[in-house]
This record gives structure tokens, C-alpha cells and sequence, in this order.
């Protein structure tokens, strides 16, 4: 009988989706994973780990003389200042217990109600941390969402929080579990407690927590290696990996991190998001503070990738990702998926499924924006308002190009050892794939841009010698100092599984091409004979027509931001005008991307439409006999009906039903990366407006324009 069953306790919102038990097979390999594991450095030394619970004992004596010194100062009674305390929390990877070598603590401070945080935390606490030895690189931040204080303390690295509660007392046994503690508490105090909470509830909620820790390790080794670990740029950061591997360990209680891991990608790679993923029921709470709630909450309806805290007030943790992020997990969880299935034939092993994602290698035009400093403490600064800000670029440039140009940030900065004041973050861009190209479209993102700038000039700490540019660049000219060593490999990557899928891909195009062009040359071949023909007038006519399509097609310019006039200087174009689409629509239904492929040559692209892009994902379902798991997974479809019966939007929005399909669905996109194939970007010279009633038009300079070349007609090339 199963632990689970044993102990008569069920997590999550519902039913597992299998209590079946590892086999022998699943030791072997968790031992293996658990090994590799520990060989790329992700364990501290027992050293380490005593140095990070002395730096935390410190730290706890540093805020109670803090304590005492301010309620002093502040008059209180003999009795009050015997009592003053304040107590440490930790949170995050360290408290969950997934950290690594040279990670920081997360810790939070709780306080007194006469502790008051921009006074005496960001004051007498401050001061007394920057007269200290031992403390060095002190960073306050009080105007951050969540202020905290950033510094070292004999060399670890701690983040620090404050929640000022509302009581005389804290008392030594405090319980910050409880929902009581957020009553009449500030709206700062409850966000610096829902770090701490949300990690304790979600060690309540897993029913094996050492089986979750490896898992949690390897899938957050996973997601650094493959370019989505990354809160900030639109990814995922550490509670978001936390919240999907926990979810993962309540639908399979009994399972070992080896299993964990492979239905980890098998369940993630045909979630139906916006479908929200719960590790437990939403509980309003009795104190009125705003909870995740589409049906209420406007805003929340626009979350496409919905990972909710467990901790009252439930939060969606992922709010940052967009359209075009959420597109590069969906893709690397069905590669990970498929490395899963080719582990079990032995046809893969842990280093193909952490091979590092070739950024670099993976597009041939990208945005380059550079920003720099007077010195090392602006730049520190100006680097933090950037990123806070980048994700604004990605989405902007995603809805002025109607998501038909589509952007994959890189999660890290990178910079030239030679200019130690600048800094150079980079943007993958490709056209919108399964899409046919119109012949000279272009995407003006010049006026995207230059918003951008504004807005990020607007920081209200800025200073002179704050600076940001933004440039497009092609692939043969990024700069040395984004590859390893400064070094620019002199060939792509050859031997791995992603150049291998490329080169399968890159194969199957070249068949689809080669049907294409002799589809179409027996096409023009008919038509030729029916103009010919003196009797067939609809022939004759589809033939001059078919001759007239030879013709180049005039430039599709497609301007952002602006209104465009037409060639006769009248109204704006209506198409360019802007368009709201469903926030809540599913943006992962299989099967929606099209084959791309190339010539040997590289210039002609041709795209072949599938036939099977508008059907719904249960009819794109591979028909073959589903396994035993399959069944259970399918059966226990009720678990997303049930969260669904907690929120029922129907009435608010259209969601689709949270069962998950089969396991062996898959996608008739045999390419794991939508990136593969990619077209070219041209710089162009900007066009000037056209103005009826101006002789000249100032001269702007060029800032950035995209053009992408499409097929020509194969039967004329």
C-alpha cells in the first residue's frame, strides 16, 4: 500500500494522477541524477552550510540590540524594553533547501510596532550595518516593491525584508503561518511576509519534501541551462519552479525525482494555460485583502501563465511572462519531454537533457541595448531600473507588430571587460512562425523603440551619464565578449540534440519544399495548357491571373505606434489601428506552429500549411493505445474540473477546461524550436512620411527597421 494511501492524507486539490511506486529501474536512475547532481557543484560543502547558520546567528543578534537600542531611544518602560525583540525568517532557496554554493539568504526581519521601516530600518538599522566590519556592500532599496536591504555579512550574501507587525511584543515563538498575523498590517508587511509563508505552506503540501528538493534542484539546474530562469525577463524565477514542481509531486506522491522529472515535462508540455496551476483550494481569507480572481479582478484576467501562491492572499507569481515567453517554455518543455522518452530507451542521458540553449546560435538578428554609467554605483543602479523595464520592450514590440514579430530575451547581461562602466543585454527576434510571409514585410519597430527609451529615461533617480541605446544586429556581428572566453566559435555546434532536431527538421523541410515546387510547377504547367485552350475560359483566366502573381508585390509596410496615411494623403490606414484579442484564449494548443524550410542556398523559404492546424487538440492526438499512466492521467481529469468549480469564469471569460489530454498526444510540429529557419531582418534607410501639404520633412535619424524576405515564386526562380 502506497505512503499515501497509509496515511490517509491527499495533497493538492485533487486526486493524484498515479500512487503507482518506483521500479528498480527508477532507483538506478534517480541515484544517477542525484550523482550528477552533486558533480556540477550543486550541494555546498558541510563547511559552507556551518558558515551560513553563523552569518544567520549574527544576523538575529545585529536586529535585537537593533531593537533595543531604537525602543530605548523612544522612551518605552522598563518592562517593554526588556521584552523589545525582533526575530529572523528565512525564505526562499535556502529555506526551501534547494540553495547552492555562494547563494544568498533570503531573510526576513519581523519587528514591533514602534519599529518603524523608512525611520528605524532604512535608518538606525542601516546605520549600524554600514559601521560594522564585517558587513560590506550594503545596497538599501526603499522604494522597491518589496524594500529590503542587500549586503554581505562575512562574505554570504543576504537579501533582508522588514514587517513591522502591529504589536508591543514579538514573541520568540511567533507563528507567521497564521492568516491573524496580516490583521492591520501595512501593505509593504504583508508582501515582505508572503515570501515566508508561501514557503512554509508549500513544504506543507508536498508529500515527500526530499524527493521534491532533488527534484526542484534539477529542474532549476534545467531551466538556468536552457535560458528560463529568469523572473525579471519574462520567465520564471525560484518560487515559480517551486509552485510547478510541487504541483508535479502531488499528482505523483510515491514517485522518485527521476520519475518527478520526466512528468514534470509530460504534464507541463499539455497544460491548457491560462488554466491556473494550485497546489491548494483559494481561500478568500476574512480580512479583505485582494486575492488572485479573474472574475473580479480585470487585471488578472490578463495573465496568460497563472502560477497561484498557496498562502492567503493567493497571488499569481508569473505575471511577468508574456505571449512570446510563454511560446520558448512551451517549446523547451516538449524537448524535454521528448529526451525523457529517449532516456527510457537509453538513446539520451542527463547531459542531453541540460545541454545549454545555443542563444547565439539560435537566431540570425537580434536587438543589442546597451546602457552605461559614470561609475560603478550608477551603473548598479541604472542596471536594476533596465531590467525591471526590458520586459516592457518585449511586450511593446509584441503588440505594436500584432505578435507577428516575436522577441526571446536573454535572461543575463553580458559585458565587455574593456569598458567596465557599459553594459549590453540581448533579444532573439524572429517573425511569427506558421504565419506565410507577404512578400517585403517589414516591421517598423523604430517608434517601439524610441517609447521604450522614454519611458526608461523617466527613472527618477537618473543622472547624467545614464545612457541607453538600442540597435539591431545580425548574428555574424555580435560582439566577442557574448561568447565563452571572449571567443567567437569559428562553427556552430555540431553533436547535440538540439543541432541534431535541427538537422532532421532542416531534412523534412527540404522534402516538403521539393513537393511544394512540384505541386506548383504541375499547377503552372496546367494552367499554361488551359490558356491554350480556346473552349475553357475559367482556365484561360486562371492562367493570366497566375501570370500576373509572377509580378513582384509591392512592400508591406506595416508602421507601429503611429497612424499611416495613404498613398493619397487621407485618413489613416484602418488596419493599423490597434486590436484587442482575448487575454484568457489558449496559447498553447498543439499543433499550431507550421513547417519552415530552407534551399541549400538560403534565400527561398517555402511554407507549407498543416492540415491539421485548425483542429482541436483532441483530434490532433496521436491514435495510438494509451499506457497504463495515460489512462490514470486521463481519467483523473477531474482535478482541473474541480479547481474550475472554485473558479468558475464562465461568466467572466472563456477558459478552457483544465484536463489534461493523454500523455501520448503530441504535436504535429515536429520542430522543438520555433526558432529554427529563421528569416532575415535588413536594416533599411527610414522612409520619410509622406505630407501633402509640407515642400520638406525634417531629416530623423534611423533608428531600427526589419525586413523580411519571403518565397518568390519557386517555378520562376
Amino acid at each position: 500500500m502506497s505512503s499515501v494511501q497509509q496515511n490517509g492524507q491527499r495533497f493538492g486539490i485533487t486526486e493524484p494522477i498515479s500512487l503507482g511506486g518506483p521500479a528498480e529501474l527508477d532507483v538506478i536512475k534517480t541515484r544517477e541524477l542525484e550523482k550528477y547532481l552533486q558533480d556540477v557543484g550543486l550541494y555546498e560543502s558541510d563547511e559552507e552550510a556551518v558558515k551560513r547558520e553563523e552569518v544567520l546567528g549574527i544576523l538575529d543578534q545585529i536586529v535585537k540590540t537593533w531593537i533595543k537600542t531604537i525602543s530605548r531611544a523612544k522612551g518605552l518602560n522598563d518592562q517593554l524594553l526588556h521584552e523589545a525583540n525582533a526575530k529572523i525568517f528565512t525564505f526562499g532557496s535556502y529555506r526551501l533547501g534547494v540553495h547552492g554554493p555562494g547563494a544568498d539568504i533570503d531573510t526576513l526581519c519581523v519587528g514591533p510596532r514602534h519599529a518603524t521601516r523608512e525611520g528605524d530600518f532604512f535608518g538606525e538599522l542601516q546605520r549600524m550595518l554600514s559601521e560594522m566590519p564585517e558587513v560590506t556592500e550594503l545596497h538599501p532599496v526603499p522604494d522597491a516593491h518589496v524594500p529590503l536591504m542587500g549586503f554581505k555579512l562575512n562574505g554570504v550574501s543576504i537579501d533582508l525584508l522588514y514587517a513591522q507587525l502591529p504589536l508591543w511584543v514579538i514573541p520568540e515563538d511567533l507563528d507567521i503561518s497564521q492568516d491573524s498575523i496580516l490583521q492591520n498590517a501595512d501593505e509593504q508587511t504583508v508582501r515582505s511576509l508572503n515570501g515566508c509563508r508561501v514557503t512554509d505552506q508549500i513544504l506543507r503540501l508536498v508529500p515527500n519534501i526530499q524527493n521534491f528538493r532533488t527534484t526542484l534542484r534539477c529542474m532549476r539546474f534545467w531551466a538556468k541551462r536552457r535560458g528560463v530562469y529568469s523572473n525579471v525577463s519574462g520567465f520564471l524565477g525560484g518560487i515559480n519552479w517551486a509552485l510547478l514542481v510541487a504541483r508535479i509531486c502531488q499528482l505523483y506522491p510515491n514517485a522518485l525525482p527521476n520519475m518527478l522529472a520526466s512528468r514534470f515535462f509530460r504534464v507541463y508540455n499539455q497544460w491548457r494555460w491560462p488554466n491556473p496551476v494550485l497546489l491548494c483550494s483559494m481561500d478568500e481569507g476574512s480580512l479583505g485583502l485582494q486575492v488572485w480572481d479573474p472574475r473580479r479582478n480585470p487585471k488578472d484576467r490578463l495573465h496568460i501563465m497563472p502560477i497561484i501562491t498557496p498562502a492567503y492572499p493567493c497571488m499569481n507569481s508569473s505575471y511577468n511572462v508574456s505571449a512570446s515567453t510563454l511560446r520558448i517554455m512551451t517549446g523547451e518543455f516538449q524537448r524535454g519531454k521528448e529526451i525523457c522518452e529517449a532516456m527510457e530507451t537509453n538513446k539520451a542521458d542527463w547531459d542531453t537533457l541540460f545541454e545549454p540553449f545555443a542563444f547565439f546560435e539560435a537566431y540570425k538578428n537580434y536587438l543589442q541595448i546597451d546602457i552605461s554609467a559614470a561609475n560603478v554605483d550608477d551603473l548598479r543602479k541604472w542596471k536594476g531600473w533596465v531590467e525591471s523595464r526590458l520586459r516592457q520592450l518585449t511586450l511593446k514590440i509584441e503588440r505594436h507588430t500584432y505578435d507577428m514579430l516575436q522577441c526571446h530575451p536573454h535572461p543575463h547581461d553580458f559585458q565587455d571587460a574593456s569598458r567596465p562602466l557599459n553594459c549590453s543585454y540581448f533579444m532573439g527576434l524572429q517573425r511569427k512562425q506558421g504565419v506565410p510571409a507577404a512578400e517585403g514585410e517589414q516591421f517598423d519597430i523604430r517608434r517601439t523603440v524610441e517609447e521604450f527609451k522614454h519611458t526608461v529615461n523617466g527613472y527618477m533617480l537618473w543622472i547624467p551619464g545614464m545612457e541607453i541605446s538600442v540597435s539591431h544586429i545580425k548574428r555574424r556581428s555580435l560582439p566577442n565578449f557574448v561568447f565563452p572566453g571572449g571567443i567567437r566559435p569559428s562553427h556552430t555546434s555540431k553533436g547535440t540534440w538540439d543541432s541534431k532536431r535541427r538537422s532532421e527538421h532542416r531534412i523534412s523541410s527540404a522534402a516538403v519544399s521539393n513537393t511544394t515546387t512540384t505541386t506548383t510547377t504541375e499547377m503552372s504547367s496546367e494552367s499554361k495548357a488551359g490558356s491554350n485552350s480556346p473552349g475553357d475560359g475559367r482556365k484561360r483566366k486562371w492562367g493570366a491571373d497566375e501570370a500576373l502573381t509572377d509580378q513582384p508585390k509591392p512592400s508591406k509596410h506595416i508602421a507601429v505606434s503611429v497612424p499611416v496615411e495613404n498613398s493619397e494623403g487621407g485618413s489613416p490606414n484602418p488596419s493599423v489601428g490597434s486590436i484587442c484579442s482575448s487575454p484568457m484564449k489558449d496559447y498553447c494548443t498543439n499543433g499550431k506552429s507550421d513547417h519552415i524550410s530552407k534551399d541549400s542556398v538560403d534565400k527561398v523559404v517555402v511554407f507549407s500549411k498543416d492540415p491539421a492546424e485548425s483542429l482541436p487538440i483532441e483530434k490532433i492526438a496521436t491514435p495510438q493505445a494509451p499506457s497504463q499512466e495515460a489512462e490514470e492521467l486521463e481519467e483523473s481529469g477531474d482535478f482541473g474540473n474541480q479547481m474550475i468549480q472554485q473558479i468558475t469564469l464562465q461568466d467572466a471569460i472563456p477558459m478552457a477546461t483544465a484536463t489534461i489530454p493523454p500523455l501520448e498526444a503530441t504535436t504535429l510540429n515536429g520542430s522543438l524550436f520555433p526558432n529554427e529557419a529563421v528569416e532575415e531582418l535588413e536594416v533599411l534607410p527610414m522612409r520619410q512620411p509622406e505630407v501633402a501639404h509640407r515642400a520638406s520633412v525634417q531629416q530623423r535619424k534611423p533608428i531600427i527597421k526589419l525586413n523580411f524576405n519571403s518565397l518568390g515564386k519557386t517555378n520562376g526562380k
